[in-house]
């Protein structure tokens, strides 16, 4: 009798639970209501090993070209998605009468990094990207007024990237939440613990972190070779183009001390940067400065 009675009782709290859980799930998804921009996508070479797809808004273009490099899970048809910041960008430009740069949206899968060729097989984007990529899409879409390269988050570290590794290319860079930080994916497990406790990093995004990085670098001198921190030092301000810079103070990334050093270094250095520093979690985005940041 009692063990009847305890089942029910079990019964009857999975009922609850499956049923609050029902109740208060969420149904849907906060949309942005804004006019797509026309799109046309390409296969970048035969093998399919990139992607790209060209935006055009539908109010013009100013002759501008912006490359838009994507976070991680992401891809090329990034731009054009109702529930992304892309989809604020556009309305923002649109409400403001502004005719934005055309939109090239670069991929070559899920996750990747721009490095220069170094010993672990999956380096060497970085050169093909500006040697063969940019010539590539231009070749089809004209040479641009001015070349700009923006992303969020994976691409916000890429766009660093250019921007501290090519001389003269882009006119502005932009790096919302990019993942950088002031130390290596090689150092030991007591630096990680105190580098937890100093940011409130999510301990598994981390770990996901080193595990990601070790596949394009294998030490700390190949490292130097595309950590943005690095690279700033030895960087000559007059070949750096203008920034944005923001990330939120609350990024699980543990992001936030290494872009507002980086940002503060830069402007010690004669570098001009537009920091906007933000209230909240990973890639919380300011639409209206990151959209005029591009446009002027």
């Amino acid at each position: 009798m009692k063990k009847k009675v305890i089942l029910v009782v079990l019964f009857i709290a999975s009922l609850c639970y499956f049923g609050w859980k029902t109740i208060t799930t969420p149904r849907g998804e906060q949309k942005v209501q804004y006019t797509e921009a026309s799109k046309e996508c390409f296969a970048g070479d035969a093998k399919k090993s990139w992607k790209y797809c060209i935006y055009t808004a539908k109010q013009g273009t100013s002759g501008d070209l912006a490359y838009l490099l994507h976070g991680r899970n992401l891809d090329e048809n990034i731009w054009n998605d109702d529930t992304f910041y892309t989809a604020q960008l556009q309305k923002y430009w649109a409400d403001e009468k502004v005719q934005p740069p055309k939109i090239v949206t670069v991929s070559f899968g899920p996750v990747w990094l721009l490095t220069p060729k170094m010993s672990l097989p999956d380096s060497g984007l970085l050169n093909k990207f500006t040697d063969e990529i940019i010539p590539a899409i231009e070749n089809k879409v004209g040479k641009p007024k001015r070349r700009l390269v923006f992303g969020e988050s994976m691409g916000g570290i890429n766009s660093l990237v250019l921007a501290l590794t090519t001389k003269n290319i882009f006119a502005k860079v932009a790096a919302v939440c990019p993942v950088i930080y002031k130390t290596t994916p090689f150092v030991d497990l007591s630096d990680v613990k105190n580098f937890l406790e100093r940011t409130g990093a999510d301990p598994r995004t981390i770990l996901g972190i080193r595990i990601l990085a070790r596949k394009y670098v294998s030490n700390d001198e190949e490292w130097k070779k595309i950590s943005p921190i690095e690279l700033l030092e030895t960087a000559t301000p007059s070949d750096v183009p203008e920034l944005y810079l923001s990330c939120g103070l609350y990024d699980k990334y543990g992001n936030y001390e290494a872009v507002e050093y980086f940002a503060e270094r830069a402007k010690s250095k004669n570098i001009k940067v537009l920091w906007r520093p933000m209230y909240g979690d990973h890639c919380v985005v300011d639409v209206k400065s990151l959209g005029d940041f591009i446009t002027n």
